[in-house]
């Protein structure tokens, strides 16, 4: 399949809705508003919400009926973005290829748009999850709020601070991304799934999918802060480094973190075995994950 059409088109699909949904940036509220278009509209790669368009379409599910949630889980991203990047956290001044939120609006604006993009995330949910039988709309709210929260990448990221300055190992770095990154990505896949079908085996599948590729995303992360352009991935690299962190190419070196993230797309790829030909856009995204160079 040609994955960068697909890719354009999604995100062409996402972009639009995402316009639609988020509030006016001339609406009150000062600019808290214009602060949260600054943050979700900003170029990016969409993976979390195409994910959902994807695990919808592989189930046989119309994508376009999952969109209010696809949208949901980029406001989740942005909004983790915004709070990483402020001083208290990660103190960085870039973030795709501009500057982050609290540069331009101020720690507290900054701060409370995040606040705000949660909140916006769940009343999208609620709305593709009011079109489904209850049940399965309640699992879904369920699967995001965890993945988000203490048990997700809320708690990733308490483990990843603490993690600064210390020599951890490989399973206690794996603990840590896929809480951080790794729930999301899971959610996001396996919530397009459950609003479309309530096969069990599908939808373990696409469980097991976004595990293995939400690790793998993540040590390509890592390899891109050694070795990535700025140019491309719109913040300086280096800076895993500067703030101490352990990462795969530090724990690993960059040939074995790459083999380690190719063993992951391999596994993410088998994992889809008991899925048809609707499942091919994500084999591509899996393979996509480790041959990025953003």
């Amino acid at each position: 399949m040609d994955l960068h059409t697909y890719l354009a088109q999604c995100r062409e699909l996402i972009d639009g809705a995402l316009d639609r949904y988020l509030p006016p940036a001339d609406a009150s509220v000062d600019r808290l508003h214009e602060a949260l278009r600054y943050s979700v509209l900003a170029p990016g790669k969409r993976l979390r919400p195409v994910l959902v368009l994807a695990g919808a379409e592989a189930v046989g599910g119309d994508p376009t009926t999952v969109i209010p949630t696809a949208c949901a889980l980029e406001c989740i991203h942005a909004f983790s973005l915004i709070h990483d990047d402020l001083p208290c956290m990660d103190d960085d001044d870039y973030r795709r290829g501009r500057l982050t939120s609290h540069k331009v609006f101020g720690e507290a604006s900054a701060l409370l748009a995040g606040d705000a993009l949660l909140a916006l995330a769940f009343e999208l949910i609620a709305e593709s999850a009011a079109q489904v039988p209850a049940g399965r709309g309640a699992a879904v709210v369920a699967l995001i709020a965890r993945a988000s929260g203490t048990r997700g990448m809320v708690g990733g990221q308490v483990l990843d601070m603490a993690a600064e300055g210390r020599n951890v190992g490989g399973d206690a770095l794996d603990q840590i991304h896929a809480l951080k990154t790794g729930a999301l990505i899971t959610a996001a896949v396996t919530a397009g799934a459950m609003l479309c079908t309530d096969d069990v085996r599908s939808i373990e599948a696409l469980q097991r999918y976004g595990q293995a590729v939400g690790l793998a995303f993540q040590i390509a992360d890592d390899i891109l802060d050694v070795v990535g352009d700025e140019s491309k991935i719109g913040k300086p690299v280096g800076s895993d480094v500067r703030q101490d962190k352990m990462t795969y190419p530090r724990l690993y070196g960059i040939d074995e973190s790459r083999r380690r993230a190719q063993t992951l797309v391999d596994e993410a790829i088998r994992a889809l075995s008991p899925l048809g030909p609707g499942a091919d856009p994500l084999r591509a995204i899996a393979r996509y994950i480790v041959e990025r160079d953003v």
